[in-house]
């Protein structure tokens, strides 16, 4: 994100004036509570495999603007700074300089990844491609979008690196990506421009970098289906850069939270349609959602872009983000988004939908109001908190809807839950709780997808673990001794990544299950998205699932070195397999 949009800190919400909705409160898990023992225990039972992706190659690019300032190993970054190439690539990307680019500076290793979206491939449940943020300086919030890619399912990721065409601006940031129904897969990334002021705040849409680009836009790039090299990447369109809109946009400046969707069914009329929404305004009460699409063709190009259409209208005073589609097997195509008339405010996570494919668009209905009171002992901020996805197959007569949402309660704890409707939105089932700790520890940044065959996987980060105990092999494996806070055995502090199965009518398949081996500490190199001079941190605002072939995937954050693989303790892209029940 590029603004201080509610995501960028704890305590924002989001408000539908004049719409009376549902508590957000639930009963207690429906799975019933789990000790932390048996959830701890539960990766090795439930045979989770998890691979550091980001570690097995070396990537290196050279940025826009270079920003050299540091903090030390004694404040949380072992590795702090950033780190000269010096042919330590194994990558075989371009390191730079770049076509879009007006200046000339050393290519840098890119050491942390965090927020990521990953896919399988529709075409070979084997091939998996996944993006995150692919940072050269956490301590300035410096990075461009990165890919890793798996044809093993995902036991090896060989082709990795920065994502290619928008180097020119200072971040690409909030990754995300689709394949389409042929394999060839679309990413779409949000390139814009600051500089660095002398405290190392941000100037946001300075004028001085590269002052022949527009400060910001939405950009596209698609890797052809049998891609073999990192820079096989299509981000031309019509001889120009492929890019959905650039700012200024009807005299708005600012360009927020992109995400995709892509109509996969054969038989519906808009079939391989590539549906782009986000957000865009002059400040955080001010945006608004836009939707713009064209149609993907075999060989890897589209038609043009749509005209971006705002889908619904809002009242003034409140601001309106975080929108996610996605498109039903009769071509449907449904958007959830979240609104917000400020700080100490709840959230209202709302949808629309449109029958004619993407043209025109349904009255917004409110699927639940819920709040946000930030995480406990942490700096890292909250996000949206919502995950929304729609089934694969009618329950009934209807393809059902899930939203999942993050709601702090009267004691402070931020929980999860989730509800349904099977009627096409018309009514949501009661909330279910999803996190199934009965102590102390936090469930935050769900994700949901859903299986070829109905089911259900709420993925999301879990505190309920203690941080491993002083003098143990998995505090230095977690680093703690790099942690100013010595959290040795603290409560809801370190984070493991965790998942729920349901069935279509979110009736659950056994309890949360671990998805990482070693507990994870969220302090530790954390990337500082204001300023260096802030020491509010960043984990990501959400992170991938996906479920095809029989199998679940996730691509989550991650700072432990279990085995000599990430001595910095940096944000590494952790991915976990298991099978769908």
């Amino acid at each position: 994100m590029l603004m201080r949009v509610r995501g960028r800190f704890a305590a924002l919400a989001a408000l539908c004036a004049g719409v009376c909705v549902t508590s957000a409160q639930a009963a207690p898990p429906p799975q019933g509570f789990q000790p932390d023992a048996a959830f701890a225990a539960s990766y090795a039972q439930r045979s989770v495999v998890s691979v550091p992706a980001t570690t097995q190659r070396v990537s290196c690019y050279a940025p826009e603007v270079l920003y050299p300032a540091s903090l030390a190993p004694s404040q949380g970054y072992p590795d702090g700074g950033v780190t000269p190439c010096t042919g330590a690539a194994t990558t075989g990307e371009l390191n730079g300089p770049f076509p879009t680019q007006d200046v000339s500076n050393p290519p840098l290793r890119a050491k942390d990844f965090s927020e990521s979206d990953l896919h399988v491939d529709p075409t070979n449940p084997r091939h998996l491609i996944a993006v995150s943020k692919w940072f050269v300086n956490v301590e300035g919030y410096n990075h461009l979008t990165g890919f890793y890619e798996s044809y093993d399912g995902g036991a090896t990721w060989p082709q990795q690196g920065h994502i290619p065409g928008y180097e020119g601006w200072t971040d690409n940031s909030d990754p995300v990506g689709a394949f389409d129904p042929w394999g060839n897969f679309y990413a779409v990334v949000l390139p814009y421009m600051f500089g660095y002021l002398r405290d190392g705040e941000h100037f946001f849409l300075s004028p001085d970098v590269n002052p022949s680009l527009p400060r910001s836009g939405l950009g596209i790039a698609v890797r052809p289906r049998g891609a073999v090299t990192p820079a096989s990447w299509n981000v031309m369109h019509n001889g120009t850069q492929d890019m959905v809109a650039r700012t200024p946009f009807n005299g708005s400046s600012v360009f927020d939270k992109q995400w995709l969707a892509v109509d996969m069914n054969p038989r519906s009329r808009h079939f391989g349609r590539v549906y782009v929404s986000w957000a865009i305004g002059t400040g955080d009460q001010g945006l608004r959602v836009y939707v713009s699409y064209a149609d993907a063709r075999r060989n890897a190009t589209h038609t043009n872009w749509s005209r971006p259409r705002q889908i619904l209208q809002q009242t003034p005073g409140i601001g309106e983000n975080g929108s996610l589609p996605h498109v039903t097997p009769d071509g449907r195509v449904w958007v959830a988004t979240s609104s917000t008339r400020g700080l100490g405010a709840p959230y209202t996570m709302s949808f629309t939908s449109s029958r004619d494919g993407g043209r025109t668009w349904a009255r917004r209905r409110v699927i639940v109001r819920h709040n946000i009171g930030g995480y406990r002992n942490t700096t890292f901020r909250a996000a949206f908190g919502e995950a929304f996805n729609v089934g694969p197959r009618k329950v009934g007569r209807f393809y059902p809807l899930y939203a999942v949402y993050e709601n702090t309660g009267g004691d402070g704890l931020t929980k999860l839950f989730i509800r349904a409707s099977f009627d096409g939105g018309s009514h949501w089932r009661t909330p279910l709780q999803v996190d199934d700790s009965s102590a102390e520890g936090e469930a935050l940044q769900p994700g949901i997808a859903v299986a070829p065959n109905g089911r259900v996987a709420v993925a999301f980060y879990d505190r309920r673990l203690p941080c491993p105990a002083r003098d143990t092999p998995e505090a230095s494996i977690a680093g703690l001794p790099f942690d100013p806070r010595m959290p040795y055995g603290r409560a809801n502090y370190c984070i493991n990544a965790a998942i729920q199965f349901y069935t279509a009518r979110l009736k659950p398949l056994g309890h949360n299950v671990r998805l990482s081996a070693h507990t994870w500490d969220p302090q530790l190199s954390s990337p500082r998205p204001e300023c260096i001079c802030s020491p509010d941190s960043f984990i990501g605002d959400y992170f991938g699932v996906d479920s095809r072939g029989g199998f679940t995937y996730t691509s989550s954050v991650e700072t432990y070195n279990a085995a000599g693989e990430n001595p910095g303790y940096h944000q590494q892209q952790l991915v976990s397999k298991l099978r769908t029940p």
